[in-house]
């Protein structure tokens, strides 16, 4: 209330000064000063009513304004911070991909030659066990292949001797083998 009284008495004040030097100042001029602190005066108790019924939510108002934007300061410093976090930590792993790329890249070679080394034992062993049964089968059919050859030159040989002994023996050499097989087979029986 003060300050409306404060600005009352000053309004009048000028409103006086004003008046007299209007009245210095020549009749052609005039200027209506009661209604002019008339209206200072509506003026002010408007003021002074406005401030009187608004003060309090106004206050209020401008009180939860002024915690909104504090906590929308702090949920900014905040987010701020957080994002400051994420950042270095992006660029911390992005510093090291590098590294870590390089890593997976020795990681895959050495899987690689280990996994390389596994099929070529793996293919000796196998060509190892195929050249075995290669050589079974092969030392089975030079057997095969003798026996066959043995049964071949005897069946030959049989022939032949056949053929030598129809032409060599005679029916007088057939009989008298026939009577010495005879005897033999008699002198065994007795």
């Amino acid at each position: 209330m003060r300050p409306l009284l404060s600005l009352v008495l000053l309004a009048a004040t000028a409103a006086g000064a004003a008046a007299e030097s209007g009245a210095a100042g020549g009749p052609g001029v005039v200027i209506p000063w009661w209604e002019l602190f008339k209206q200072l005066v509506n003026f002010s108790i408007l003021v002074g009513v406005l401030v009187y019924f608004l003060r309090k939510p106004l206050a209020s108002f401008l009180k939860e304004r002024s915690e909104l934007l504090r906590k929308s300061i702090g949920d900014a410093a905040r987010a701020r911070e957080e994002a400051a976090a994420k950042l270095s930590a992006i660029d911390a792993r992005m510093s090291g991909l590098a590294e870590e790329i390089a890593g997976m890249n020795r990681k895959m070679a050495a899987e690689a030659d280990e996994e390389a080394r596994r099929i070529r034992e793996t293919a000796e062993v196998e060509i190892e066990r195929v050249r075995t049964q290669a050589r079974f089968a092969a030392g089975q059919e030079v057997k095969k292949a003798r026996e066959e050859l043995r049964r071949e030159a005897a069946g030959l040989s049989i022939r032949a001797a056949e053929e030598i002994v129809k032409r060599t023996i005679t029916p007088e050499d057939q009989e008298r083998l026939v009577r010495e097989n005879v005897d033999k087979i008699r002198e065994i029986v007795q």
